[in-house]
């Protein structure tokens, strides 16, 4: 549910802070709707609009969020996420790869050596990832990928069949790059199933909250905030977040990156969807184009949604609050009788990697030569994998005390550490 659907006279203050800067682009003008596919020249170029999906599930709109227009190249990085999830990424990898191509979207950008594209967010390289979605027919692959991006959006998603028409009708080069991929051996159904699923999926009528929900469920590791549905793994939403942090703005990623630092992905119908992982997913729409196919106030808008806020995912960040609550000596200030040489670490909050690290490096010195160190688990709400890792190595990195017991004992009493290893 939008965080204004309550009570649409007061929007929230994040909304607010949303539509202001929606102002600060509003005065571009530079750029022009797009226009080699004849529908989208028919779009109003002033409709601005923008959603903020949170991965707790709530959404924040301000503007033309409710605006429809299809989808395009956005469709792009969703399909891919499918398509991992479906077969896998070394599968997947013999068809395409992950490399930035530094040409624009429509370029023929195939390997010399191995024929594939460089990257799947470019049209040649979206081509072969929608040839290898399960189904023989363009229609059975369509149906896949409705589905699949519907998921994503946590609504049924319908085709503008008007826009279709004109993808059929002016898709010449992308024919073309699907018969070159398919002469080079990666493309994995004929040219004429590939395109005809690939112009269908850029044809999905989408909004900018829309969007926002799609981005979300990749920052959310593969889960809709809002409908709570699993969509695809965690590991799928993980490698497409990747390449979309270094392909996903086609000849202008690089700049994008140092300026705005979010994964993203436009496309020609003047959409963008961004994200932080395990934050938000954003979506912008604004028609108006730049030479290389991005959306000129999109990009202002989360170039100055970024600097305002702090979104870059690089950004220099203050050191988390200490993982480490409260140490105890011999007993002190515990429930629980403890022998004099032993030392008691009340841990707290969320455990990463870099809090597991904190924890052993800080406490592993109070360790006595006959001395035990037991880490209480108590207020911890989460341990994530490799910080679980690390303490099991400690445990037995570290021994048993001359009465057998372990000198580092995991005191869990809520089962936080009972998490799924691969190895």
């Amino acid at each position: 549910m939008s965080a204004d659907e309550s009570d649409p006279s007061t929007p929230s203050p994040l909304s607010i802070a949303l539509a202001s800067v929606l102002d600060r682009a509003r005065p571009k003008t530079s750029g022009a709707v797009a226009s080699y596919i004849p529908e989208l020249a028919l779009e109003d170029p002033e409709q601005l609009g923008i959603a903020l999906a949170s991965v707790r599930g709530t959404v924040h709109e301000a503007g033309d969020s409710d605006a429809r227009f299809t989808i395009q190249s956005v469709s792009k990085p969703f399909v891919f996420a499918l398509t991992l999830e479906q077969l896998g990424l070394a599968h997947v990898t013999r068809h395409v790869g992950l490399e930035p191509s530094g040409e624009p979207f429509n370029a023929i950008s195939l390997d010399e050596h191995t024929g594939r594209p460089l990257n799947p967010m470019i049209n040649a390289g979206a081509i072969v990832t929608s040839s290898l979605v399960r189904g023989d027919r363009a229609d059975d692959k369509f149906a896949v990928i409705s589905a699949g991006l519907s998921a994503f959006a946590g609504r049924t998603l319908d085709v503008d069949e008007a826009v279709y028409a004109s993808e059929q009708s002016t898709g010449d080069r992308n024919r073309a790059l699907a018969y070159l991929a398919r002469s080079a051996g990666t493309l994995a159904s004929t040219a004429e199933v590939a395109t005809t699923a690939y112009f269908r999926q850029c044809s999905l009528v989408v909004t900018a909250r829309d969007l926002a929900i799609m981005a979300a469920t990749l920052a959310n590791g593969g889960v809709n905030p809002v409908t709570r549905e699993r969509v695809v793994g965690e590991d799928a939403a993980r490698w497409t977040t990747a390449v979309m942090t270094s392909c996903g703005m086609y000849d202008a990623s690089g700049e994008w990156l140092v300026r705005v630092g979010l994964p993203a992905k436009s496309g020609v119908g003047g959409g963008i969807a961004a994200l932080q992982p395990e934050q938000f997913g954003i979506g912008t729409f604004s028609p108006r184009l730049d030479p290389r196919g991005n959306s000129v106030r999109g990009i202002a808008v989360l170039e100055e949604l970024s600097e305002r806020h702090g979104l870059h995912m690089l950004e220099h960040r203050d050191p988390p609050l200490s993982p480490i609550d409260e140490i105890s000596v011999g007993g002190a200030g515990s429930d629980r009788e403890v022998a004099g040489d032993e030392v008691v670490a009340m841990l707290r909050g969320d455990l990463n990697f870099a809090a597991a690290e904190e924890v052993l490096a800080r406490l592993m010195p109070l360790l006595e030569s006959e001395g035990r160190l037991v880490l209480d688990f108590g207020a911890v709400t989460r341990v994530g994998g490799p910080a679980v890792r690390l303490l099991r190595w400690a445990v037995d990195a570290s021994g048993r005390a001359p009465d057998g017991r372990p000198r580092v004992e995991l005191r869990d009493p809520d089962g936080v550490l009972d998490v799924d290893l691969d190895d």
